[in-house]
């Protein structure tokens, strides 16, 4: 199939109008291949011109155009041609679909809690044609008419208000204008929840074997929902525009969620089993708040080319955090902002992947997919930041509204939104928009705290001229001794009354972690991380710190046993959960996993799981649900490193546990997976915890733990497993790519390095690219970080026959190889 290209989007564009889609859905023909009928109804500017549809069906069954039948032999590679066009036109496909098994399309899954199937539409980012005929691009919007039959004990759901108008059949509203990777249906015997407020019906829905878990969050879901609603209601001083709100969270979801208007869909995931961190929750709610704030942003006004996506994701993503922090009470969002989403951004800038926030090149839809990343969500939501310390909230929130109302339900680009800005500041914003906007790269600024001079070093790849607004602090024990605000630009600025501080004192640049830069810390502020880094008080300047740390781990700046060292030190003592939960699994993963030589990784095991242990004992001193989090963190931190089997044993039947972990099935699947790396777990033991556990999350969790044993069997079959099972799901996949390197002894898996690539050809012919690009990740040989694995990866990326999505996956898993080694040959010279 051909990717449009934004070429032929542009001159489609020019040449047609869509004013009407009518499609009728046929859910109840079986579990393979559904039914689909679309009128499209659009106008051209030019009788007698020739453009073409997107369908991608099983069976064209008929075309008719303006009443004259189409061939359907016509149909090549998707596109279906469509000459001789009216002024007015009509086209009428009717054609046979296939459910897909990757979250893409129509995705259809059983849940084996009670064999009940879900389907519902996730048609992001090209993917509407293999449900619909359209005209699949992001500024051909159209408003929808839905009719959907199904089978009759279920529920319909989508873009529209559903209205059940007889056994079976269902009719959706019709709705505001919509761009094609926006509509959804979402249909099976959902349990539901609704409300209504300021007079918007709600309603959150999730597989009715997950109704208990979704009726104990549905108060604080639509609680948010509502509170969030408010918020944006006060802010953009617009209405939410389409209709009713509900939230679906699905199986098998590729994404976070996704922000069809009226209908968002949520990985069900987030419908929590079993004990809840104040990090999970916290996650929850600024995704509820992203996909509402993308309401606006995104489906109200939608970019006119996917090379402006940063008009999505990036406001959808400052939003979400200025709401959760703003009207839901929670200041520590922007510390788990900075822990987990900056750190991925950060990695993502030290790739050569990086790209700039906006006008990344898009020349076609597919390598659009590329830049869904952590430059476009966190970067980009950094730089908004900056835009406000540089023009004012007032004039940012002003010019906000104005590009909003004027581009309501059609499209937009950057140029218009900075026009926008630029009204309301009353300034230029050209030079800025270049720097920050146009130009890739993160610049790095340091302290010399000798002489108070704060510098800034730009990256050579990607020169620019980016002013930081930011500020520098100073703790030495519990007491802030020092801060000061800074605007760097150009040259290095000394910054009065800090070269006197002590040496006993952290210096930290950029401590309210208020602009996008990778922060250097000095020689003697590193030596004192391991012993004073919990004394800060300030929990924004800790994250700081650790998001540093790591940093510059990873340019092979600091010895990982440093890293570890201060995890020891540092870590049992923290408070944010976040940062809590993120720098364990980093120092699981990526420090003792990859940076560390493989003959001390025991060690640093044993210290990290008495670590865990030593913040178990702490949580008992702290009452009530602050406590109660930091045993679960605990808890799940020290399966991750603990040895003890017998300890083990007991937690798997329930013994000992934290009293929020009494059954609590998603925590004894962490346990068993750790026996099984162990080597501990029987077959049948694995057999008895799956009949044990009959939900889609046990039957997923138990392919984890029977491909993570380290047994040339198990890594046999679980390979087999992902090339020969048409039926695996996209998450049966991610279940057995993230167990599957998992190995004491490298002896194991080295066999299969050199077969990733036909591996992930033979995936990219059964699934869709958004599924295959992230089971690439995990499959990338990265995790044995050798000479040999990097010779496997560059022949890798030779190779002619891989997708560009899997490409760039491949080329980042590459680059933190290379990134591994890199430390490897400066801290261990053997």
């Amino acid at each position: 199939m051909r990717s449009l290209t934004r070429a032929e989007a542009t001159a489609r564009a020019a040449l047609v109008t869509v004013e009407a889609v009518d499609l009728e859905l046929d859910l109840d023909r079986g579990a393979e291949t559904f039914g689909s009928r679309t009128v499209l109804r659009f106008t051209s500017r030019e009788p007698g011109a020739s453009t073409f549809a997107d369908v991608r069906p099983v069976t064209l069954h008929r075309a008719v155009l303006n009443g004259r039948e189409l061939d359907p032999a016509a149909l090549d590679g998707g596109r279906l041609p469509l000459t001789d066009l009216a002024a007015e036109n009509v086209l009428e496909v009717e054609a046979t679909m296939r459910y897909s098994h990757d979250g893409q399309g129509l995705h259809r899954s059983t849940d084996p809690a009670d064999d009940e199937d879900y389907v519902y539409g996730h048609l992001f980012l090209d993917a509407a044609p293999t449900v619909l005929a359209c005209l699949d691009q992001p500024d051909l919007k159209a408003p929808y008419t839905v009719r959907v039959r199904a089978p009759e004990h279920w529920s319909v759901l989508g873009n529209g208000g559903a209205r059940r108008v007889a056994p079976g059949r269902w009719e959706l509203a019709t709705t505001r204008p919509l761009a094609t990777y926006f509509v959804t249906v979402c249909a099976g015997p959902w349990a539901s929840v609704t409300a209504e407020h300021d007079g918007i019906p709600l309603g959150v829905h999730a597989r009715r074997s997950l109704e208990p878990h979704l009726r104990a969050r549905a108060d604080h879901l639509l609680d948010t929902t509502r509170t969030c609603l408010d918020h944006y209601h006060r802010l953009f001083d617009l209405r939410y525009p389409f209709g009713e709100y509900h939230q679906v969270f699905v199986p098998e979801f590729n994404a976070g969620a996704m922000e069809n208007p009226g209908c968002v869909t949520f990985r069900d995931t987030y419908v929590f089993r079993g004990a809840v961190t104040p990090d999970q929750q916290l996650t929850l709610d600024s995704t509820v708040a992203h996909e509402m704030a993308h309401m606006w942003f995104g489906d109200l006004v939608t970019m006119r080319w996917w090379d402006d996506l940063w008009l999505n994701e990036s406001f959808a993503e400052y939003m979400a955090y200025r709401a959760v922090t703003d009207a839901l009470g929670a200041p520590e969002a922007f510390v788990e902002f900075g822990i987990v989403r900056k750190l991925w951004g950060y990695a993502a800038e030290r790739s050569p992947s990086t790209h700039p926030v906006a006008g990344s090149p898009a020349p076609d839809a597919l390598s659009a997919l590329q830049n869904f990343d952590g430059i476009s969500y966190a970067k980009g939501a950094s730089v908004l930041r900056q835009l406000i310390a540089h023009i004012g909230d007032d004039a940012f929130v002003a010019g906000v509204g104005a590009y909003l109302r004027e581009h309501a339900f059609g499209n937009g680009e950057l140029g218009q939104f900075l026009a926008a800005m630029e009204t309301a500041a009353g300034r230029p914003l050209d030079a800025w928009a270049q720097a920050w906007l146009r130009t890739a790269g993160a610049d790095r600024v340091a302290v010399d705290r000798g002489t108070g001079v704060v510098t800034r070093t730009v990256p050579a790849a990607h020169p620019a001229d980016r002013p930081h607004a930011l500020d520098v602090a100073a703790f030495d024990g519990a007491a802030e001794v020092f801060r000061a605000d800074v605007t760097l630009a150009g040259d290095p600025v000394t910054v009065e009354g800090l070269a006197g501080v002590a040496p006993t004192a952290l210096v930290v640049p950029n401590a309210a972690d208020l602009t996008w830069a990778e922060v250097v810390l000095d020689d003697t502020t590193l030596a004192l991380l391991p012993d004073r880094l919990a004394q800060v008080p300030d929990p924004v300047a800790r994250q700081v710190v650790w998001t540093a740390l790591l940093g510059q781990m990873a340019r092979a700046e600091v010895d990982p046993r440093l890293v570890v060292d201060t995890v020891a030190g540092a870590w049992p003592l923290e408070d944010d959960a976040a940062v809590l939960s993120r720098v364990l699994l980093v120092a699981d993963e990526t420090v003792v996993g990859r940076f560390l030589p493989p003959p001390e990784r025991a060690d640093a095991r044993r210290r990290l799981a008495a670590a865990a242990d030593a913040l178990g004992e702490r949580s008992r001193a702290v009452d009530g649900r602050a406590g109660d989090a930091l045993a679960l963190v605990a808890a799940r931190s020290w399966v991750r490193f603990g040895t003890d089997e017998d300890r083990l044993r007991r937690w798997a039947v329930g013994e000992g546990l934290p009293a929020a972990l009494a059954d609590d099935d998603d925590f004894r699947w962490l346990v068993l997976r750790r026996l099984a790396t162990l080597g501990a777990l029987t077959d049948a033991e694995v057999d008895a915890a799956e009949a044990a556990d009959r939900s889609l999350a046990g039957r997923l969790a138990a392919l984890g733990v029977r491909a993570v044993r380290p047994t040339p069997e198990a890594k046999r079959w679980a390979w087999e497993m992902l090339r020969d099972d048409p039926a695996l799901s996209n998450y049966g996949a991610l279940s057995l790519a993230a167990a599957f390197w998992v190995a004491p002894d490298p002896e194991l898996v080295r066999p299969y390095v050199d077969r990733v690539g036909d591996l992930l050809v033979h995936l990219s012919e059964r699934m869709g690219e958004d599924a295959v690009e992230r089971v690439a990740t995990l499959l990338h040989p990265g995790s044995l970080v050798e000479e040999a694995s990097l010779d496997a990866s560059t022949a890798l990326l030779a190779r002619d026959d891989l997708t560009p999505g899997v490409r760039r996956s491949l080329v980042d898993a590459d680059h933190a190889l290379r990134e591994a080694l890199a430390g490897r040959r400066r801290y261990d010279p053997r």
